[in-house]
């Protein structure tokens, strides 16, 4: 379970896939305060973070986050978020983050999860296949990165 000493790396790793682009819609970095609310509306007995470290650095991390709040058909519904330093990618820290995520969401109450990504996104694309994860929507080229566009593609799994 992160804690708040956590958050500097936390944030840290979130920029770093700010700055990457199509890792995320955010263009901008955002500011440690910006984080800092973000990590405190994470409540860990309802929508925890976890981390990942090697030692004692931490290399990822992944949230679960309110789908659609205060709509309660929704409420057992989570989106899904991981991050892994780009120091740390290709040794299997983001699949074993989610791989995480999925066994501990029914305790949470969750038993459907959603990631919201970007389709040049190919590395979490094949992420979220080799978990079980597809494709359930699309909102074609709405995104616009580096004079580019990109499908915001929404990936399901429904959890046994």
């Amino acid at each position: 379970m992160a804690r708040e000493e956590d958050l500097p790396r936390i944030h840290e790793i979130y920029n770093q896939a700010v700055s990457e682009g199509f890792c995320t819609a955010h263009l901008l970095p955002l500011s440690l305060e910006e984080s800092r609310r973000w990590f405190r509306a994470h409540d860990p007995d309802s929508f925890p973070v976890f981390v990942a470290q090697s030692g004692k650095r931490l290399e990822g991390w992944v949230s679960l986050s309110p789908y659609r709040q205060d709509r309660q058909a929704l409420a057992h519904v989570a989106e899904v978020s991981y991050y892994v330093d780009k120091d740390a990618r290709g040794k299997g820290r983001g699949s074993s983050l989610l791989a995480h995520a999925l066994r501990v969401a029914p305790q949470y109450g969750f038993f459907v999860l959603i990631a919201i990504l970007l389709s040049k996104n190919p590395a979490s694309i094949a992420l979220l296949n080799k978990h079980g994860f597809s494709c359930w929507g699309t909102m074609p080229g709405i995104a616009r990165i580096q004079d580019q566009q990109a499908d915001h593609l929404y990936y399901g799994l429904k959890l046994a």
